[in-house]
């Protein structure tokens, strides 16, 4: 982001910073998204599952942040809570 004015806020909880999240992940919920590099399978959670739910590879998953505009709660499978 280069405009000092934008903020990154967060589509679960609706928390906002001029700076971008420590691994991405929401300070106040804790959330974030995952998204398996094999499958493309997107959830929601604070940590990434240890297996795919949907095509069972191990550790494939890719933090994709809980305020990328592209993806929003809708694009989430299922909540890992």
């Amino acid at each position: 982001m280069n405009d000092e004015n934008e903020l990154w806020v967060c589509t679960e909880c609706g928390y906002s910073s001029t700076r971008r999240f420590i691994k991405d992940i929401c300070p106040r919920c804790g959330i974030t998204y995952w998204h398996c590099s094999v499958c493309g399978f997107t959830l929601i959670g604070a940590v990434a599952p240890d297996v795919c739910p949907e095509c069972r590879t191990a550790r494939e998953f890719m933090n994709i942040g809980c305020y990328i505009p592209e993806w929003t709660e809708a694009d989430a499978i299922k909540p890992l809570f």
